[in-house]
């Protein structure tokens, strides 16, 4: 039997708002040679920006957040309520149910193994009702996370939700990435090792992929002036899961089309890349630019990456060369797009790409080879690397505006190798804005615009090239109320 969505409410009033979930970890990080604990590790999120911290003198380190989940679901389906030490589950349906009451630190609490359920489930919490708890809810092989306080229950994350991907980083050993499996952690051990000589030092990565070539040498045409005909066009205003097939392979995106959308006029296209080893589901919520493209009737897209054969390499990510997918990226962006086309009504003159982290690199990356498709790109967190620069020949100058940070752990702001042995050694943040202003043309010096970014100006064919740095900033998304009304000023030619 199927199980219903899962929703929280508090005082038995369903909350329409947004809900989001908490997660924490705690631990010590050490050397994997000598046992010693490291101090002054920079400790940060891949998949989440905004979250980063050091460890302590003693090698410990704590890290908690909050990140955006599910809005909440009509009252019809599955509700958890608190009341004093009851705990009600109401409208379940399950074959099988496991109701898990887990600490903030992670421990089990109280467990209960229910067959056969239908209606409501009483459960009391005695002495475990009082402070911040976990409740994880397991039905017919389906699970949801709530959190619960003494107000009430605030928040949930629902399965195949992204957990945070955290990197610890420390001159003199390699990068270490740890994957949070489980939303509270406690003692977690991480150990850091030095670099091998071996994988050291290369400023001249070679690796390649056999599609990055096809990719630098497909072309299309730039969309003529043809008005739009939006007869036929079938899509409608929600949230949708979307596939295309490349080379024989199911690839998934999320089409969001706002509620004023009415298919009798072409919108603009805005595309929202994710970080490595998140999902588009993920960047649907974490972006910073959802919100306005929303209010202005833009439908956005939310692709999902893929993982490489290597396990070495770490995804879901993008194929920017040689890192870290092994499908043709460009090529599903190319068909994702074109599927939508057919179904929306677009302004093919009006296509936007964004992301953050290898999301920013893979922005940086379909700037270069779908500058036919895009007419403006704002990239965060994220460089072209040294690999995929080489190749880079947009067929035309392209805007692009750039957010990073100067304390960014994960993209160093000055560049240089990623430090996983990937191949990935990143131009840096003043050369990528460099390489731009060489691409487009560019003449004279960068002034400093109304945001206080460094802009080219005067650039061929009226693009422009902006750097947006925050002093200190760190691995964060990109500024959409800086982006947004810059990529709208800009249609392909």
């Amino acid at each position: 039997m199927k199980f219903p969505h899962i929703m929280g409410i508090a005082s038995a009033i369903a909350m329409s708002s947004s809900l989001a979930f908490a997660w924490s970890i705690d631990g010590v990080v050490k050397s994997k040679v000598s046992g010693r604990s490291l101090a002054g590790v920079k400790i940060s999120t891949f998949n989440f920006g905004g979250y980063e911290t050091v460890s302590a003198e003693d090698g410990t380190f704590s890290l908690s957040g909050e990140n955006n989940a599910i809005a909440a679901v009509k009252a019809a389906n599955m509700s958890i309520h608190m009341e004093g030490t009851t705990l009600t589950l109401y409208n379940v349906y399950a074959n099988n149910l496991k109701v898990s009451v887990i600490s903030a630190l992670g421990k089990v609490l109280k467990e209960s193994n229910l067959q056969s359920v239908q209606g409501i489930v009483t459960l009391d919490m005695g002495k475990f009702a009082r402070g911040t708890k976990f409740i994880r809810i397991s039905a017919d092989s389906q699970n949801s996370t709530f959190m619960v306080t003494d107000k009430g229950v605030t928040a949930l994350k629902k399965e195949g939700d992204a957990l945070p991907s955290l990197q610890f980083s420390l001159d003199g050993y390699a990068n270490k990435v740890y994957q949070m499996t489980q939303e509270v952690e406690t003692g977690v051990t991480i150990e850091m090792e030095r670099p091998s000589s071996s994988s050291s030092g290369d400023n001249n990565p070679t690796v390649s992929s056999s599609s990055e070539t096809q990719v630098a040498s497909s072309s299309s045409k730039t969309p003529d002036d043809t008005p739009v005909d939006c007869s036929g066009k079938t899509a409608k205003a929600g949230k949708q899961n979307m596939s295309v097939t490349v080379d024989g392979k199911k690839r998934t995106f999320i089409m969001y089309i706002p509620n004023s959308y009415k298919g009798d006029k072409p919108v603009p296209l805005f595309v929202d890349y994710h970080p490595v080893m998140g999902n588009g589901e993920g960047q649907y919520k974490d972006t910073k630019y959802r919100t306005l493209t929303e209010k202005e009737g833009v439908i956005s897209l939310y692709p999902d990456g893929t993982k490489s054969a290597d396990s070495r390499k770490m995804g879901p990510g993008w194929n920017v060369g040689p890192c870290c997918s092994d499908d043709d990226d460009v090529k599903f962006s190319r068909k994702m797009i074109a599927a939508v086309e057919e179904i929306a009504c677009i302004d093919k003159k009006r296509v936007y790409a964004a992301g953050f982290s290898m999301g920013g690199g893979m922005s940086n990356h379909v700037a270069c080879f779908m500058s036919d498709i895009y007419a403006a790109v704002a990239p965060a967190g994220m460089d072209l690397n040294t690999t995929n620069s080489a190749k880079c020949n947009p067929e035309r100058p392209i805007s692009i505006i750039m957010f990073r940070g100067t304390s960014d752990p994960v993209c160093k702001y000055q560049g240089g190798d990623s430090g996983y042995g990937d191949g990935l050694n990143f131009l840096g943040a003043e050369r990528n804005f460099k390489f731009w202003a060489e691409k487009n043309g560019c003449q004279g010096s960068p002034s400093k615009n109304s945001n206080g970014c460094d802009e080219y100006s005067n650039c061929q064919d009226g693009t422009k090239v902006v750097l947006c740095t925050k002093q200190g900033g760190g691995h964060d998304q990109g500024d959409g109320n800086i982006g947004w009304p810059f990529l709208k000023q800009f249609t392909l030619p």
